[in-house]
């Protein structure tokens, strides 16, 4: 992913004067102490900043000096922490919120009391207070984030979870709403179910950046072969390379570069390219391997022109940090009607294989194009494990973003084809094919290692506002 930097939250400590002060500055002190050792940045008040002390934020006028302390840090926050040590006092909360207009995700945490500590030095009452913010934040229009509990204490591991989590679902917020997505080259006749609405997406702020498939064939046969020397080795450390296609790995090479070039040129997060029969026939390559090794740098690239596709791959690796992949659900299991097994040519990322990556030529292309002029597909099959799956479609006949999302198993089990092969397991299989097929998705989907569908779900339902299914 490019541009990464380190997360920054603005900091809100809400309180209420005749509370005891002391224990909004515990507060204060663990949280960004937390913070720190997450490794995430922040921005706050100074301890001195509000009558009431350790920055707390009580009164309209403290909530106006917060909003100008974030405005000022605009660039910066990346989303809003709001703790409650005690009660609170919604009206310096919502105004701080509010008047800085930053449009970022907020998380909304409170405190436990300690039911032998509730007379009036100790007690807290956040777990009031926390309904009124909230409430606040709600009439305001202002998408929150809740906890893992309703309340918890500050030093509590749950904290920890939180803000991990919490991070993630900034991080798709965020780069979802300013992505800059490829196109490299036209959709593939054959391919009706990979058209997507550019308005639409540009209405959620993803933008889409079309080049013409030719133009990156004419710059990759300018790259000088010092240079594709280089990619070569790189490729030849990331997959076996037969030596029946040793020729090829030149041409590949510099079609690589290529797109890598014009990628970094134009400052994109995320890809699509016309992957066949252009490609093949033209130029005498496929795509699958560069595309696999932009995927293992965190730079998801879709099969097909999928430009959709390529959007629902940049949002599970901004959600898990870790390499995505673009599949087709493909094949059925007779005896299982839960299994599935879902493939591609070729494009996984190296982090999902279960062994050593190796190239070849693509098997449906290879039989009618001859193979040597369809060389760079990637051959493994996908260690066993969680993964979660998410799919956008843009439909335009109801003039929104559309979406579903959920999580299975991919097992160990062997499959008799050539390309990535994983075999996986959702439950309720049936039920979810039915909604895909009945709300008009397309074939591919796209995953992750690991579980992250509550972040997505949280990201894309509450912020984004697409519609969404979530498959249990």
């Amino acid at each position: 992913m490019k541009n990464q930097k380190k997360q920054c939250f603005g900091v809100i400590i809400g309180t209420r004067a005749y509370f005891n002060s002391e224990l909004a500055k515990d507060v204060r002190k663990q949280l960004l102490k937390t913070l720190t050792e997450e490794g995430y940045d922040y921005v706050i008040l100074p301890e001195d900043a509000t009558p009431t002390g350790s920055s707390s934020i009580e009164t309209r006028e403290d909530g106006m000096k917060c909003a100008r302390l974030f405005r000022e840090n605009r660039d910066r926050i990346d989303g809003i922490i709001v703790s409650l040590p005690n009660f609170g006092y919604e009206i310096g909360i919502i105004n701080a919120i509010s008047a800085a207009e930053l449009n970022v995700p907020v998380l909304v945490q409170a405190c436990d009391d300690e039911n032998d500590k509730v007379d009036l030095d100790s007690r807290r009452d956040a777990f009031c207070g926390k309904i009124s913010v909230c409430n606040n934040l709600y009439q305001y229009g202002i998408p929150f984030t809740d906890t893992t509990l309703h309340t918890y204490s500050i030093h509590s591991d749950l904290l920890r979870k939180d803000l991990r989590k919490f991070a993630a679902i900034c991080r798709v917020v965020n780069g979802l709403r300013h992505c800059r997505i490829g196109q490299i080259g036209t959709r593939p006749m054959g391919f009706n179910t990979c058209r997507a609405s550019e308005k639409l997406l540009q209405a959620s702020g993803i933008t889409v950046v079309p080049v013409d498939l030719s133009e990156i064939l004419f710059n990759a046969k300018k790259i000088d072969d010092t240079m594709a020397a280089q990619k070569m080795k790189e490729i030849r450390a990331y997959a076996t390379v037969p030596a029946e296609y040793e020729s090829k790995l030149a041409l590949q090479a510099k079609f690589g570069i290529a797109v890598e070039q014009w990628m970094e040129a134009n400052e994109i997060d995320a890809v699509a390219i016309q992957c066949w029969d252009s490609l093949e026939q033209n130029y005498g390559c496929a795509a699958c391997v560069t595309m696999s090794m932009l995927g293992e740098k965190l730079i998801p690239a879709a099969c097909e022109t999928d430009i959709a596709g390529a959007v629902s791959m940049y949002a599970l690796t901004l959600a898990s940090g870790q390499a995505s992949a673009l599949l087709d659900w493909n094949n059925n299991f007779a005896e299982d009607r839960n299994k599935c097994v879902c493939t591609h040519c070729g494009n996984f990322p190296k982090s999902f294989a279960k062994n050593d990556l190796k190239l070849g030529p693509l098997g449906v292309l290879g039989r009618t194009l001859g193979k040597v002029n369809t060389f760079g597909a990637v051959y493994t099959n996908v260690k066993q494990g969680d993964f979660t799956f998410f799919r956008i479609s843009t439909d335009d006949p109801k003039g929104c973003i559309k979406s579903y999302l959920g999580e299975g198993t991919i097992t160990d089990e062997p499959y008799g084809m050539d390309g990535c092969i994983a075999v996986t397991k959702v439950d309720n299989l049936q039920t979810l094919m039915k909604y895909i097929c009945r709300n008009g998705f397309e074939h591919h989907v796209a995953m992750c290692r690991g579980q992250v569908k509550e972040v997505l779900e949280d990201a894309i339902e509450n912020y984004l506002k697409w519609d969404l299914y979530v498959h249990q």
